[in-house]
């Protein structure tokens, strides 16, 4: 595994640790970027280190390179001086070096690939992590608007389960009950309370102010034309159907049956 892949690795532990213990969200994300910038700063000592060696197995290779070019150098000067001996064993140390030039060549080479894979991930961490922290805001809003949801639905569930709608029923017949039960009292205070044959003439004294009202009507319907001038007043009234000197009739007996009563 990568060093990268290592610190993402990491880096997702620390993060699924942190939803799963989260209260509040937007602590959480801050936590979140401070790790993540903590992750990044390792990632770029990692890669450094990584540049760092590549350089010097390519310091390795151009020494060996050089150490071959010197022998060689050597090797045609013996020749130029006859010292055949001398020149081979020159060309020995030529081949060596030059043999380990090619093996340190490729190991650097190799690096050097990983390196720059090592350079694109740790700019995709960095482009992520800038990213993340542009989403901060927005992610926090959501979260804040979830929140706000879950309140509306806990209460309305609330409302639902404690029958806060079916309590102002009952508060509403109790109330209705207290009126009619006020009524009643009225009533009975009305009916059973006080002098009875002054009641009884009261209510007979409006019947017969009722019955004045009749006789307005009727006067006034005649000013209006309505009605012929002069016409009995024996017409039945309105709303009542009796004739007018009925009503008065009916009046005077009661006024007369409650005299013989007392």
């Amino acid at each position: 595994m990568g060093i990268l892949d290592r610190l993402s690795s990491l880096l997702k532990s620390n993060i699924n640790d942190l939803i799963s213990k989260a209260e509040d969200p937007e602590k959480m994300l801050n936590q979140i970027l401070v790790d993540m910038k903590g992750q990044l700063v390792k990632a770029k000592q990692q890669v450094a280190s990584a540049i760092a060696d590549e350089k010097r197995l390519r310091d390795q290779v151009d020494q060996e390179y050089r150490q071959a070019q010197d022998w060689e150098k050597r090797a045609m000067l013996a020749v130029q001086e006859g010292r055949d001996d001398l020149a081979k064993q020159a060309l020995v140390r030529h081949g060596e070096h030059m043999s380990h030039g090619q093996t340190l060549e490729a190991t650097w080479e190799s690096h050097r690939m990983e390196t720059e894979k090592l350079k694109n991930s740790l700019r995709d961490l960095n482009d992520k992590i800038e990213e993340a922290k542009r989403k901060k805001n927005l992610l926090i809003a959501r979260q804040r608007r979830a929140q706000a949801q879950q309140r509306i639905a806990e209460t309305m569930s609330s409302m639902s389960e404690n029958s806060a709608f079916e309590a102002f029923s009952r508060m509403e017949e109790r109330i209705v009950s207290t009126e009619k039960r006020i009524q009643a009292s009225a009533e009975i205070d009305e009916e059973f309370t006080g002098d009875k044959l002054a009641n009884d003439f009261k209510r007979l004294e409006k019947s017969a102010g009722a019955v004045g009202v009749d006789q307005q009507l009727l006067a006034l319907k005649q000013k209006m034309g309505m009605l012929p001038a002069g016409a009995p007043q024996t017409n039945r009234q309105l709303g009542t159907g009796a004739p007018q000197n009925a009503r008065e009739e009916t009046v005077h007996a009661d006024i007369e049956d409650l005299k013989d009563e007392t």
